[in-house]
């Protein structure tokens, strides 16, 4: 990589920190997406500090050109990502699905206080 992509590399990663600190300060990002958010910043920040970094990475992972073990990383983390916000998804869907039916249950006891009919036994 030249030197002027190395340069916009650090930039974009110490642009990466702050708005992530800055997010974090402002209670827009919860603090388990920031640490995740910080460590690929962190593990980015050594690519562009060290400009023969991503070759000895492609060399021990037997990639002959370096950008593509880098997409090959960026790929797998995403992965990672995708994979994670989806059993978030999936926990947050099924709790939202259990205090529906308790709200469901409490209205139709609710009403039926209201009326004056005895609870179901």
């Amino acid at each position: 990589m030249t030197a002027r992509a190395h340069v916009l590399i650090l930039v974009l990663t110490i642009g990466t920190v702050v708005l992530i600190v800055q997010l974090l300060r402002r209670r827009q990002l919860r603090s388990k997406y920031a640490l995740l958010w910080l460590t690929i910043a962190v593990l980015l920040l050594p690519l562009a500090a060290l400009p023969g970094l991503l070759e000895v990475v492609a060399d021990w992972f037997g990639v002959q050109y370096a950008p593509a073990a880098f997409l090959f990383l960026a790929a797998g983390f995403l992965f990672f990502v995708v994979l994670q916000f989806s059993w978030e998804l999936s926990r947050v869907d099924r709790r939202m699905r259990t205090l529906a039916e308790d709200v469901a249950l409490l209205r139709t006891a609710l009403e039926d206080a209201e009326q004056g009919r005895p609870p179901p036994s």
